[in-house]
């Protein structure tokens, strides 16, 4: 009898898997080394997230593809997949499983969704399996949930429609990001490396703030007036601002308000007749019914804890993760519904009568829920129709002690589950006005609000109770036909305020309704259920900007830097409304669904895809090409190559300044690793052949940097360093020269820096005689400049924190030790303090442990 291999995303999900399905399959066992778990009927194993990625642009001969315009755009046509470095153990053994002789079919158990879907199949494609697949689709990682899905897998027909737009998702996410970013960097690289990142959703996303942060920068305060006045009565002082009777909204005033008086001499007139006058005092009141808040999908909640308790998206959906994986308290989080299926009725009273016999501070509410019978149809919570992929958040019934941020969550979700089959809250609002009549005939209205709750219906579950106002809400009572006179009067000057900063809970909200800046009816409805990105991937995006400096966080805002102001500009002027605009999402949105239901093939797409990809990178050619043609003002030099000075002066353009001799082939660019080039730099440059040391040089990875220029024997424009000003140095495509460093026991070297080591070029070492490197990067742990030079010049680095296990992926500390002899770096562990009662043999495995990771992670250091 052939054997399933089971392939879960997680190793956490996979565990999970094993103990469950044992129950039914027979009790799994674990594998030494920990990868798979094993029975008569079934191999369970993981990925750890994607394995695989798209295969990097290269040329005919295998190497990779320059940043050049001619090599644009890149259309693979197949496109190959390649591992990823730091998961491609896993990955082997995913492959030899499958191999397997005993293993007849293969089962995705990834997460359910489109990225489920997409981390599979690029096994299947990877690996080219032909062995029957079927789909295990589950909706939480409760014990029932689990066993359910096994006992109705779906089939590898059924799945197709989904895993082509999947694939179609990701391949056409790859053309558009890799080409417009190439492209871009390409056009503002000029005598730099501005690498110049763009995509389908980062980049609309992006234009939201910097839109909002131009209108901030634009914005003109006005000041306005308002006039506010204390009522007394017989039980007490009440205070009113005075409104304008007659005012109408004006769009054409979006700042117009019927308190705001405009002109200063209206309010002090209004103040003068006001004093010690009484007023006629009338009410309004009215119940105001408020329906309970929807379930929790993720963007919701990400939102509403971003508010509360100011945590990031991102920091939100690792503990949604953490309860759903780990602590297996809430159902799936990764979910863009806010309802739950129609036949979840039975499964809902389950929890709630769980709830009421564990759920402790929550009991009591459970316990209402279930006296009253309010589990029963209804739209706003059970609907088939408004459920994809997954369900919305809620509580699987169980229960385990949390602490901290996680209990914080769970409580959310918890409290929103509960308060759903309650009642709505019943308000009453009332409306006071206070009006003042005059001999003259003028009236003057002066307005007053106040709101108590009535019934707390669902409210009760956050605490609130019957007959409760907030101090700003409460108003004192006044008596049918009681007078009120005003006791103080005064006016307070305020100016207009630009509109607020976005926050992560308000780009969210716009991330969600970005569908609404969308003219198109149908690709703004296509857009209606999942917006810019979706919820799993929006917390990414927003960190995906903040990384590339395109956005930063100040305190709780989110502000467009000049950066990302400045490539929104750019792409305007371009003619690039595809990439700000979120109608692109929308298009690809709507044909991707249309591709899940079978209306629309994945050729037909791709096809599309393609041709978008294209014009993006003409419109992008054909703006550098009209850039280089503008020319401006010529400087009036003698050229230094060819000693001629040409009556126009010397070829002034955006970029360059050249020489009009059609002989001679002087030109120096106005931008030079980074840094623009003054006019006065220019000349100096050109008369006397070179700069003074400035500052404002970038290295193509970023690092700022001081140097001068100078003209060369060629008359090309080359770096020199304050360190060796006699010297000409050149920078080259193997890296930056940022010091020079004195090597233990091998004397003075340059330290080079590249996109992902330090290097020594005059420093061989190994057999095969190569540069010595030290990565920039080791194990997660960036290694700074300060810290290589220490290495290198002391052999031992200081204490280092944060570098994280690749097997147990757990952070550690230790010191990098250097060896001249070998060239080699690695791992030296501070002393470890052994507990007096530790047995001798545990602490002899734990040592044999330490010592296998040691080899393990000197191995990755030195890679």
């Amino acid at each position: 009898m052939g054997k399933s291999l089971i392939i879960a995303e997680k190793p956490s999900v996979a565990t999970d898997l094993a103990r469950v399905l044992g129950k039914t399959l027979g009790k799994f066992t674990k594998d030494k080394g920990g990868a798979y778990f094993e029975n008569d009927a079934a191999i369970i194993t993981s990925a750890v997230g994607h394995l695989l990625e798209q295969q990097k642009p290269m040329t005919d001969t295998g190497k990779a593809l320059p940043w050049k315009m001619e090599y644009l755009p890149v259309m693979p046509n197949k496109f190959q997949l390649e591992p990823i470095k730091s998961s491609e153990d896993r990955l082997k053994k995913i492959m030899s499983l499958a191999k397997k002789k005993d293993v007849t079919e293969i089962v995705n158990a990834c997460d359910a969704g489109r990225e489920g879907e997409l981390i599979f199949h690029n096994l299947v494609r990877y690996g080219q399996w032909k062995k029957p697949t079927r789909r295990l689709w589950m909706q939480s990682m409760t014990d029932e949930a689990i066993l359910a899905a096994w006992n109705q897998m779906r089939s590898e027909e059924e799945m197709v429609p989904l895993t082509n737009a999947a694939i179609s998702r990701s391949e056409s996410d790859w053309l558009v990001g890799l080409n417009s970013t190439r492209a871009l960097t390409i056009l503002q690289s000029r005598g730099g490396f501005n690498v110049t990142p763009a995509g389908r959703v980062q980049t609309p996303t992006l234009a939201i703030l910097a839109q909002r942060e131009r209108e901030i920068q634009e914005f003109k305060p006005e000041e306005y007036s308002e006039v506010w006045a204390s009522f007394r009565v017989a039980s007490g002082v009440y205070q009113g601002k005075w409104i304008d009777l007659n005012w109408k909204k004006d769009e054409n005033a979006p700042h117009s308000k019927p308190e705001r008086i405009w002109i200063a001499s209206q309010a002090a007139s209004i103040l003068e007749r006001c004093s010690h006058q009484d007023a006629a005092v009338t009410e309004e009141k009215k119940k105001v019914s408020v329906v309970p808040p929807l379930l929790y999908d993720l963007t919701s909640l990400q939102r509403e804890a971003a508010s509360r308790y100011g945590f990031s998206a991102k920091r939100t959906l690792q503990l949604a993760q953490e309860c759903y994986e780990r602590h297996k308290v809430l159902t799936y989080p990764r979910t863009d519904s806010r309802f739950l299926p129609n036949d979840y009725m039975g499964k809902v009273r389950e929890i709630v009568s769980a709830v009421q016999q564990e759920g402790e501070a929550f009991a009591p509410f459970a316990q209402t829920i279930l006296e009253r019978d309010a589990v029963k149809p209804n739209r706003r919570i059970f609907d088939s129709k408004k459920v994809s992929d997954h369900f919305a958040i809620i509580p699987t019934g169980k229960f385990v002690k949390l602490t901290g941020d996680v209990q914080k969550l769970y409580e959310m979700v918890m409290a929103r589950f509960l308060a759903v089959f309650f009642p709505a809250a019943i308000f009453e609002d009332t409306r006071r006005t206070s009006l003042i009549t005059h001999t003259s005939g003028i009236q003057d209205a002066f307005l007053t609000t106040g709101r108590v709750l009535v019934e707390p219906g669902w409210q009760a579950v956050y605490g609130r109770s019957a007959g409760v106002a907030s101090s700003k809400d409460e108003l004192v009572p006044v008596q049918s036909g009681e007078r009120a006179q005003v006791s103080d009067i005064e006016i307070r000057s305020a100016m207009t305020k630009p509109p607020a900063r976005y926050n992560e809970a308000t780009l969210l909200a716009a991330m969600e309704g970005a569908g609404k800046l969308v003219h198109d009816e149908e690709l703004a409805a296509a857009m209606s259920e999942r917006g810019l990105g979706t919820p799993a991937t929006r917390a990414s995006i927003i960190e995906g900007l903040i990384t590339q400096e395109y956005i930063a966080r100040d305190g709780r805002e989110l502000v467009a830097t000049r950066r990302g102001v400045e490539l929104i500009e750019l792409l305007e002027k371009i003619g690039l409304r595809t990439l700000t605009s979120p109608e692109l999402t929308g298009e690809w949105e709507y044909r991707l669904k249309q591709m899940e239901q079978k209306a629309l093939s994945r050729d037909i797409f791709m096809e599309e895809i393609k041709e978008l990809t294209a014009k993006i990178v003409e419109l992008i050619c054909n703006y550098r090409e009209a850039q280089q043609q503008v020319e401006l003002p010529g400087l009036k030099l003698v050229c230094p190559m060819c000693h001629k000075e040409a009556a126009e002066g010397m070829k002034n353009t955006l970029d360059a300044i050249s020489c009009r001799n059609p002989e001679c082939k002087f030109s120096i660019r106005k931008v030079i690793s980074g840094r623009e080039m003054s006019e006065a730099d220019l000349v100096t440059l050109i008369t006397e052949g070179k700069t003074p040391i400035m500052g404002g040089f970038t290295s193509r990875f970023g690092k700022p940097f001081e140097a001068g220029v100078m003209l060369n024997d060629k008359c090309r424009a080359t770096l020199y360093f304050p360190e060796r000003e006699e010297e000409e140095v050149v920078v080259a495509d193997n890296g930056v020269k940022v010091a020079t460093v004195t090597v233990i026991k091998l004397g003075e070297h340059d330290l080079m820096e590249t996109a992902k080591a330090w290097k020594l070029p005059s420093v061989l070492v190994g057999k095969e005689k190569k540069p010595l490197s030290v990565s920039r990067t080791i194990l997660g742990r960036e290694i700074s400049l300060e810290q290589v030079t220490k290495i290198l010049a002391e052999g031992k680095s200081d204490l280092l924190k944060g570098f994280i296990s690749q097997r147990t992926k757990r952070p550690f500390d230790a010191f990098l030790v250097f060896s001249p002899k070998t060239g080699e770096i690695k791992f030296d562990f501070p002393p470890r303090v052994e507990k007096k009662t530790q047995d001798k043999k545990a602490t002899s495995t734990k040592k044999s442990a330490a010592s296998a990771e040691t080899k393990s992670r000197s191995k990755k250091s030195k890679e």
